[in-house]
């Protein structure tokens, strides 16, 4: 019960103010933050991918309230592929990117995210990689929906991520294996209400579990985004099941959570992609990390005791 307390206080001014003047706070939040800058990031991505792993990159931000924002997240992603670039990385090194950050939000929104995140999508192919667009809270996805398939129409690599608790996401499934779609399917972190969205960790799992098998089963390349041991053993074996070589799906992982099991999957074979944000607008990330899983606040919460 404590996730929705933990994501009402992700969009709290006063809380904000609190987390980030903790002294405790920087040691924790360097555990799921890379860096603030792409100096900083630089030698992470070596160190990963010098280990077998891949990585998509975030660069996190939050409340854009302007188009001059939107337009500054689309410039620090460029900026990251520029970077990238001499590291001849393909797509060990993609990106992930939030709508919102791109002025999703602002009037006429859906026009200006695409606008933003085209120039980013054409400059990832550019030097062999692609984007993968993050899925928000529910009001947000037809137009993230909309704006991926005409993203495909010519950069047919262009991701997508999907979210097992929403009601939704088994038709969105169904849709997009059929058309080979590249999908991320994770459970889901926005507090979201019981009429679009199961509430039930058990009635969560199971449709997670439902959704993986038709992302097997489809056209697609599917992107199993869990730490749960317990639906990674499922997804090897749904994607044995469906005939699926190693570099047919992949698994994904946040940076900084289960780094041993990361190293295991790769020296097995598998993709395994670590999802490594960074930037210095890091409180609503941070905070949807420690509602996602209780492990994570359990972390924080010794960190804060130890410290006192």
């Amino acid at each position: 019960m404590l996730g929705p307390v933990i994501l009402a206080a992700s969009r709290s001014d006063r809380m904000r103010r609190l987390v980030s003047a903790a002294p405790v706070t920087k040691q924790v939040v360097d555990r799921f933050i890379a860096g603030e800058g792409v100096d900083d990031v630089v030698p992470v991505i070596r160190e990963l991918t010098g280990q077998g792993l891949e990585l998509t990159m975030d660069v996190v931000g939050e409340d854009i309230t302007n188009p001059a924002q939107a337009a500054a997240a689309r410039d620090a992603y460029l900026e990251l592929i520029d970077r990238l670039k001499p590291l001849e990385l393909g797509t060990r090194a993609e990106m992930s990117v939030k709508l919102s950050m791109f002025g999703q939000a602002l009037d006429g929104g859906h026009e200006l995210a695409l606008a933003n995140v085209r120039p980013v999508v054409e400059a990832a192919a550019e030097i062999g990689t692609t984007v993968t667009l993050d899925a928000e809270d529910h009001t947000t996805l037809d137009s993230m929906f909309a704006i991926h398939e005409e993203l495909r129409k010519d950069f047919p690599q262009t991701g997508c991520v999907i979210q097992a608790y929403l009601f939704r996401t088994e038709a969105d499934a169904r849709r997009l294996a059929a058309n080979g779609s590249r999908v991320r399917l994770v459970k889901g972190a926005y507090k979201e209400p019981g009429s679009v969205a199961y509430l039930d960790k058990h009635e969560i799992d199971r449709a997670y579990v439902r959704i993986l098998g038709m992302l097997m089963q489809g056209e697609g390349y599917p992107m199993i985004g869990s730490h749960d041991p317990r639906l990674i053993a499922i997804g090897q074996e749904l994607a044995h099941r469906a005939g699926r070589k190693l570099d047919e799906y992949e698994f994904q992982m946040l940076y900084g959570i289960r780094t041993e099991e990361h190293l295991r999957l790769a020296a097995e074979g598998h993709r395994m992609r670590v999802y490594t944000a960074y930037g210095t607008d890091w409180y609503g990330y941070f905070m949807r990390r420690l509602a996602e899983k209780p492990a994570n606040l359990r972390f924080f919460a010794r960190s804060v005791i130890t410290r006192g």
